[in-house]
């Protein structure tokens, strides 16, 4: 096969309907508009409009907010650290962060900071600060040896 013998599936690509292009086309004269009325005309939008009632998006409430100083946390699991340091693309030994993890790619971009589950079985004995850790993660990773020390105060039962 060469480059220049390339072409799509058969059916794959259909042709254009051209409108309005006399009436042996099959689409011409109106262009499949119909006759008259404000859906004939050209630059209409009337998307959710409900012929004068009151739309569905103005009839149902308003609730709820967005809370704009949330914190958005790399969630990361034990059996993904774990499989990092098989991998020998973490080090034990040294403290392992937010940094250590993008360094190794476990994580692909750094956001607000490090939430750390329990997701899995750790190993090896390992020393973590982060932003945030599940008790069952704190629970996991002292069973092995290691300590979490949690920064900002993101502790919570899971």
């Amino acid at each position: 096969m060469k480059l220049n013998e390339i072409r799509d599936n058969p059916g794959a690509v259909k042709d254009r309907m051209r409108v309005g292009r006399g009436i042996g086309s099959g689409k011409g004269k109106t262009a499949g508009r119909g006759v008259k009325g404000q859906k004939s005309r050209t630059g209409v939008s009337i998307k959710g409009f409900e012929g004068g009632q009151m739309p569905l998006h103005r009839r149902l409430p308003k609730r709820g907010f967005t809370n704009i100083f949330r914190k958005d946390f790399n969630i990361v699991s034990l059996a993904r650290v774990q499989q990092a340091i098989d991998a020998g693309k973490l080090d034990a030994a040294a403290p392992i962060d937010a940094a250590a993890l993008k360094a190794a790619g476990v994580l692909k971009r750094l956001r607000d900071g490090v939430r750390l589950l329990a997701d899995g079985e750790l190993t090896v004995k390992a020393t973590f600060e982060v932003e945030g850790a599940s008790r069952a993660a704190i629970a996991a990773v002292e069973k092995a040896g290691g300590s979490v020390t949690v920064k900002g105060a993101a502790v919570e039962a899971a």
